[in-house]
């Protein structure tokens, strides 16, 4: 039990000390870096980074505490996320929404996507060197050990159910932006966590393409093209979707009819 409650608490350091690295990486970015792309390239990449590095040690959460542990993380960090990232999202499908809506140029989605990627890929690094110092049982041969995928159906299905969850989060998010309810982000972490842990024995519910390319890219049991097509395609349709989804009449008039009881 002791050796088990301070594999938790070491797994638990390595995500606060993760996070309070980006924390003052973000604030030497925003202090210092004055040009506004080359600032939100930064704090997409930093966001990313902080993101995966976080969840490479919640999969040594969920291993070793099951997914109810790694659900209650998984919400307090999303939280935290969420207060501190200002307007990065360290996910790609947000910019190819803003370019469809018009509101973003492809050639600054892409290289917010790419800031992305890099970050996310970066960081496991970081991550082996922590693993590698093997100071409880549950690192031991981590940081250098073959990955295994997370798809546990037919590709098919898998790329349904990132689809679909996607859709159903950027949907949620969308309306709680909208309204801003009280406690919205409390709300949006719920659903958030809820729609992973729903997923996390299919897909592994990532809904994120740059967190699935950082943690499971080149896993064993998934080829190149499987992972993008889950992924990628999936995550990203999924999104697009939502764009549409949003707008469908029954959708508004709940929205409006939120907005009524608000004022």
């Amino acid at each position: 039990m002791e050796v088990a409650s301070l594999a938790l608490a070491i797994s638990t350091l390595y995500i606060v000390v993760t996070s309070l690295i980006a924390y003052w990486a973000r604030r030497y970015v925003e202090y210092y870096v004055k040009e506004p792309l080359v600032k939100s390239l930064f704090l997409e990449g930093i966001a990313t980074a902080e993101l995966c590095g976080a969840c490479f040690e919640l999969i040594i959460v969920a291993e070793n505490w099951g997914v109810s542990v790694y659900a209650i993380y998984l919400f307090l960090l999303t939280i935290w996320w969420s207060m501190n990232w200002g307007d990065a999202s360290a996910c790609p499908y947000t910019h190819i929404e803003e370019v469809i809506e018009g509101k973003k140029s492809l050639r600054v989605a892409f290289l917010l996507i790419w800031a992305e990627l890099v970050g996310g890929l970066v960081v496991f690094r970081y991550i082996q060197l922590l693993w590698a110092l093997e100071i409880v049982p549950t690192h031991k041969d981590k940081a250098f050990e073959d990955c295994t995928t997370d798809l546990q159906v037919p590709v098919i299905y898998g790329a349904f159910v990132e689809c679909v969850a996607t859709c159903i989060y950027r949907v949620v998010s969308r309306g709680l932006g909208e309204l801003n309810p009280r406690f919205s982000t409390i709300i949006d972490s719920f659903i958030g966590t809820s729609l992973v842990v729903a997923a996390f024995n299919y897909s592994g519910g990532y809904f994120n393409p740059a967190l699935a390319t950082s943690l499971k890219y080149g896993c064993l049991g998934t080829s190149f093209m499987e992972h993008v097509i889950v992924y990628w395609v999936g995550a990203c349709a999924g999104s697009v979707a939502s764009i549409a989804v949003y707008k469908l009449s029954v959708i508004q008039n709940f929205v409006e009819q939120q907005k009524e009881k608000m004022l």
